[in-house]
C-alpha cells in the first residue's frame, strides 16, 4: 500500500465521522419489547431509518404479511391509549402481561407499556404448554393473546387438573382476530374476565369491547350495506367494518361497534385532501405518499386542494365506482380533532424534511 493510501487509512481508523458496522446503533427485539418467539416468523436484521420509532409487520389475517412503520410523532398517543386500556381494567397502578404473541407489543409499542408501568414477558414456545407453564408459574393479571388459542389453553388446563395451579383474577385481553365467543363461559369457570381488543399494527389500538379508545374515530357509512358501517381513525379509513348496534357488545353492553363481528370493506375508501393548513403541496404530497407506503392507506391531493387553510378536511371516496350504481355521496371528514391521526403524519414529515440524510455515501443531486 503507497503512503498516501496508509495516511487515509490511518486518518479514516482515527477522524472517520461515519460509523463503521460495528459502531451503527441498533434496535433489538429487546428495545422494541417483542423478544419471544413464533412460529410465524424468523429474525432478520434490517437497516431502519431514523425517522422511524420502529419497524413491524401487519397480520396478514386478510393479505400478505406488509411492513409497517411506525413514526415518532404517532408515540404520545399510542401511550394515551394504553392509559386508557389499563384504566378501564383497574389496573392503572401497573400490571405483569404475559404475551402470548410477542408482535401484539408493537401495537401498544414498548414506550406506551413502560409509561403504563405494565412489565410483560412471553412464552418460551408458541405453544399450549408453554401458555400453561407461564401462566401457573409467573403469575400474571393480564394474558394478551388470541381468543381461541386461551380458550384451547383454559380447556387443557381443566383437562390437566390445572385449574387450582392457574393464576386468581385474571383479565384475558383476546386481540389479534375476532372474539371467539365460547372463551367466554371457559374464562368464566376460572373466574376470569375476558375483554376484546381492537386494533391493527398500523395505528395501534382503537377500540375496548366495542367502545372507541381514542376521540379521533369516527362511524361512517360502510359500502357493505346499510346495516354496516366503516371505522375511520384521525382522517384514516382502516378498511374494516363492523355491525352496530345498541345491544350492545358481548363483553360490554355500553359498547355498540360490534368488533367480532367484521368484514372487510369493498370497495376500499381513498382520502382526498380537500384543504390543509400548510401553505404548499409539497409536505401534503410527501405524507400521502408516506402513508401509502407505510400504513397501506391511500390518501391523493388534488390540484385544487386549499392551502393556508384553518384546518384540514379529508374527503373519503369509494376506490372502485360501478358505473351503473346510484352515484355515492363522498364522506367529509374535518380537523382538528377528527384528522389527528394524518396531522400526526403531516408533522413527522415535516420532521423529516428539517433532517436530510447524513451519509455522504448518499446523495442525490437536484
Amino acid at each position: 500500500m503507497s503512503d498516501k493510501l496508509t495516511a487515509i487509512e490511518e486518518a479514516l481508523a482515527v477522524f472517520g465521522s461515519v460509523p463503521t458496522l460495528e459502531e451503527m446503533p441498533r434496535r433489538t427485539l429487546g428495545d422494541k419489547g417483542i423478544a419471544g418467539p413464533t412460529a410465524a416468523h424468523l429474525i432478520e436484521e434490517v437497516h431502519s431509518p431514523f425517522n422511524l420509532a420502529y419497524l413491524t409487520f401487519t397480520t396478514g389475517s386478510s393479505a400478505f404479511q406488509t411492513i409497517v412503520g411506525v413514526t415518532y410523532a404517532e408515540l404520545p398517543d399510542r401511550s394515551a391509549v394504553a392509559r386508557e386500556i389499563f384504566g378501564r381494567l383497574n389496573l392503572e397502578g401497573g400490571a405483569r402481561m404475559l404475551v402470548t404473541y410477542p408482535p401484539l407489543v408493537n401495537v401498544f409499542s414498548k414506550a406506551a407499556l413502560d409509561d403504563c408501568a405494565v412489565t410483560w414477558s412471553h412464552l418460551s414456545r408458541s405453544s399450549r404448554d408453554a401458555l400453561l407453564l407461564a401462566a401457573c408459574c409467573q403469575a400474571p393479571q393480564v394474558i394478551l393473546g388470541e381468543s381461541s388459542f386461551l380458550r384451547a389453553g383454559l380447556e387443557q388446563a381443566e383437562a390437566l387438573d390445572l385449574k387450582d395451579e392457574m393464576p386468581k383474577n385474571c383479565v384475558l385481553l383476546c386481540a389479534g382476530t375476532p372474539l371467539d365467543q365460547e372463551l367466554i363461559p371457559v374464562a368464566a369457570r376460572f373466574g376470569y374476565e375476558v375483554h376484546d381488543l381492537y386494533g391493527c399494527q398500523e395505528f395501534g389500538w382503537l377500540v375496548l369491547d366495542g367502545v372507541p379508545l381514542r376521540d379521533d374515530i369516527s362511524l361512517v357509512p360502510s359500502p357493505r350495506g346499510p346495516a354496516w358501517r366503516e371505522l375511520v381513525v384521525g382522517g384514516l379509513p382502516m378498511g374494516d367494518s363492523f355491525l352496530v348496534s345498541t345491544a350492545g357488545h358481548v363483553c360490554d353492553r355500553e359498547g355498540q361497534i360490534i368488533t367480532y363481528r367484521r368484514e372487510r370493506t369493498y370497495p376500499e375508501y381513498e382520502v382526498i385532501v380537500r384543504a390543509t393548513p400548510a401553505t404548499t403541496t409539497e409536505v401534503i404530497e410527501k405524507t400521502a405518499r408516506t402513508v401509502l407506503r407505510i400504513k397501506s392507506r391511500v390518501v391523493k391531493v388534488p390540484h385544487d386542494v386549499v392551502l393556508g387553510a384553518e384546518v384540514t378536511r379529508l374527503e373519503l371516496v369509494p376506490g372502485l365506482v360501478d358505473a351503473s350504481a346510484a352515484p355515492v355521496e363522498p364522506i367529509l371528514i374535518e380537523g382538528p380533532a377528527q384528522t389527528r391521526l394524518f396531522e400526526a403524519m403531516v408533522s413527522a414529515q415535516r420532521d423529516l424534511s428539517l433532517h436530510a440524510k447524513t451519509d455522504p455515501a448518499w446523495v442525490k443531486r437536484r
